[in-house]
């Protein structure tokens, strides 16, 4: 029987996806991996009190989605991946103490919006379609929607009791 590992975040990168071999590199068998952080926000509630609090998430984007992304993950983008949790454990060389870390491996990444709330929204994964901003868009934002959000030329029956 097979479980569940499955997670959804939603945060802005912390840094500029670099030319360093740590952030983008190619590994052994020609594909390319991307390690990132975002920064996931969450208000709970203290007494009275909102507060805010941070979470910080590395994540290993793979393959074409990587290489495609590459240009666009910059300090303060928004994005949402989609992917699985993965536990490395090792032993520290130094102290002989066995070490383990949980991260986010990607399946899917979307584009959220940009450092200042603009952008595109798109899915990205195996296939790149990343599709830039329409400037003709009603306050700079994503056009990827119909002109109109009517009935998309379905008809109703308005007799349905609800």
């Amino acid at each position: 029987m097979t479980d569940l590992n499955h997670v959804v975040l939603i945060g802005r990168l912390t840094k500029d996806l670099g030319n360093d071999e740590r952030s983008f590199s190619i590994v052994g068998n020609g594909q390319a991996r991307a390690n990132v952080s975002i920064a996931v926000n969450r208000s709970r509630k203290n007494g009275d009190q909102w507060v805010d609090e941070v979470n910080y998430f590395d994540v290993t984007i793979w393959g074409k989605t990587a290489e495609n992304l590459k240009p666009y993950l910059v300090k303060g983008q928004q994005i949402a991946v989609d992917g699985y949790l993965k536990q490395d454990r090792w032993t520290n060389k130094d102290t002989g103490q066995n070490m383990s870390k949980v991260s986010v491996v990607a399946n899917t990444v979307q584009l959220l919006g940009g450092r200042n709330g603009g952008g595109a929204s798109q899915s990205v994964g195996g296939a790149s379609t990343f599709q830039p901003i329409n400037n003709s868009a009603p306050m700079g934002g994503f056009s990827g929607y119909p002109d109109s959000y009517g009935d998309g030329g379905m008809s109703m029956d308005e007799s349905i009791p609800f």
